[in-house]
């Protein structure tokens, strides 16, 4: 087997760029080879931080014959174009959530990569986290019984953490807002837990962040198999929570942030604490990553289904704007 390590290279040097190359350190068969955004001073400092040369263009990293892999942390609105070069110089290119801020985008970054023949690893880290699967695990061994509904929620304050004028505030670098940026997360635990989902209806509100986006939002979805689903998501909690229960007709799992995860099986007179040792969810996906370039394996979450989570926020912001249901369906034909 090849000891060599997958050399990786980022893109876009913001403060997830940090989180996820920290990952990388503590991933296997991977490394930071180099970094690249147009501020000189963010990429010398990235590279002092994290290991390997900062380049002076983007350009430059994709022309190295040595740099195996992009992690590209850009703003939504370029990770076409982006993503484009890397797939065109043969870059395999790991991308963070939302694959981008249209669905006919995210499919064309999914075909773009595929006709190139390089990976696509899209940063769906939440369905990886212990809890998760484990109740993947009970439903697939009939211990919930039939999937009647689930309740979702994922927040935290974002007041002062960006500049002002900064792209998560506005309506065109992330349409949607809050919902777009993070509901995906949950979207896609909801869709991997319960199956996919058909139709959307949504509301969203602006009360507290500067700019022209929505900081508070909320869903109500109907799956295939008839269950229905909530889930709100917010930049102006106090604090961050995530709340995710999943109610069977023979059992129910119920897990909170602050408290963990309880399963409480039908005739039991109060729910039980399963516990979890803590997993490493962003290193586990950036050693897939390199496994895949390394292995010609298929990431967990590729850029088809990562397209179609993108659209059920679409279906949500859509149905929030002319306010009736909006089917998945018709946002996968449009593209929007």
């Amino acid at each position: 087997m090849n000891a060599k390590p997958v050399r990786l290279a980022s893109l876009g040097l913001g403060w997830w760029s940090d989180v996820l190359a920290a990952a990388v350190g503590r991933a296997g068969g991977v490394e930071i080879a180099a970094c690249y955004t147009r501020s000189e001073d963010k990429r010398k400092a990235f590279a002092d931080k994290f290991g390997g040369r900062a380049a002076s263009s983007y350009e430059e990293i994709l022309a190295d014959p040595d740099i195996d892999g992009i992690i590209n942390t850009t703003p939504n609105n370029v990770h076409l174009e982006t993503t484009k070069q890397a797939a065109e110089a043969g870059k395999h290119v790991f991308l963070d959530k939302p694959i981008a801020n249209s669905v006919g985008e995210g499919m064309q970054i999914a075909k773009l990569c595929r006709d190139a023949g390089v990976k696509l690893s899209i940063g769906f880290q939440r369905r990886r986290e212990a809890h998760f699967r484990w109740v993947r695990e009970q439903i697939d061994a009939g211990e919930f019984g039939q999937l009647v509904q689930a309740e979702a929620n994922i927040s935290r304050d974002r007041l002062g953490e960006f500049e002002e004028g900064h792209w998560r505030y506005t309506s065109e670098g992330m349409p949607g807002g809050v919902m777009l940026q993070i509901g995906p997360h949950y979207v896609d635990v909801l869709e991997m837990l319960i199956g996919p989902i058909a139709e959307v209806s949504g509301m969203l509100s602006q009360l507290v962040l500067p700019g022209d986006n929505p900081d508070v939002a909320g869903l109500v979805m109907s799956h295939e198999c008839g269950a229905i689903s909530t889930l709100n998501a917010g930049y102006a909690s106090a604090g961050e929570h995530y709340v995710m229960n999943i109610y069977g007709k023979k059992a129910s799992a119920l897990y909170s942030k602050h408290t963990g995860l309880y399963f409480l099986k039908q005739g039991d007179k109060a729910p039980h604490h399963v516990a979890f040792e803590e997993t490493d969810t962003l290193a586990e996906q950036m050693q897939e990553f390199g496994h895949c370039i390394r292995t010609d394996a298929e990431p967990e979450v590729g850029g088809e289904w990562a397209s179609r989570s993108l659209a059920v926020i679409r279906a949500g912001v859509k149905s929030a704007a002319e306010g009736r249901k909006v089917a998945i369906d018709e946002i996968m034909e449009t593209g929007e």
